[in-house]
């Protein structure tokens, strides 16, 4: 039992979609479920078993931007989110070993990079711009929000940076990956001045979904 009747809720931020799916077998195995279905509920709020533990179903994207400004108090968010955010206010309490993937670059296959300047398409705009600085490459960034693998194939860029899992997508679409940019998985995060304010109520939280990864671990 996770002791947090006292104080105001502890609020939990979920993303959407797959890393939902495969955050909530661990919240049940540290102990926390949701007092209805998420999955066919149309409410972004859910009360739990636990009096004063709280849960909140939001975008990806916008996970960060709820731990930061303290209206969460913890949130389950994808790596590659956390570096397009920046997220230099936050802890990595852990590593949560789910919906891993990888940040790759991917072409089409056989297509020769121009010399010069080239097009990369993708959404994570930042962590594109700061992959091709550190390579000493001048891009310009064409920003998009899904269908990545059209821009190659229709030459509206060069490149894309995207996430790949099995690398099904790509190769359906005449794409092969190219640079490995980061390994993904889904974290559990905390701003750092909302922590240490409520530690002595977070801790247990982090402390049973550790063992909930760790006991997802031994049985994989």
């Amino acid at each position: 039992m996770i002791d947090q009747a006292s104080g105001s809720p502890i609020t939990i931020a979920l993303s959407k979609g797959r890393i939902l799916k495969e955050t909530l077998p661990l919240l049940a195995q540290a102990g926390i479920e949701p007092a209805e279905n998420i999955h066919t509920s149309r409410k972004l709020i859910f009360e739990t078993n636990q009096p004063g533990v709280r849960l909140i179903v939001i975008r990806a994207t916008d996970v960060p931007t709820y731990v930061e400004y303290g209206v969460a108090d913890l949130g389950v968010s994808g790596k590659d989110v956390l570096m397009e955010h920046g997220a230099q206010e936050m802890y990595e309490l852990l590593d949560l070993n789910i919906a891993r993937c990888r940040l790759m670059t991917a072409a089409l296959k056989g297509h020769v990079m121009p010399e010069g300047r080239m097009r990369v398409a993708t959404k994570f705009v930042q962590v594109a711009r700061r992959y091709y600085a550190e390579k000493g490459r001048q891009v310009d960034i064409i920003k998009l929000y899904g269908g990545m693998e059209l821009a190659p194939i229709l030459d509206l860029a060069d490149c894309i940076v995207d996430i790949v899992d099995t690398g099904g997508t790509l190769r359906a679409n005449g794409l092969e990956p190219l640079d490995h940019i980061a390994d993904i998985s889904t974290r559990l995060v905390a701003s750092r001045a909302g922590y240490k304010t409520k530690a002595a109520r977070l801790q247990p939280i982090v402390d049973q979904l550790q063992r909930a990864v760790s006991q997802a671990g031994k049985a994989a």
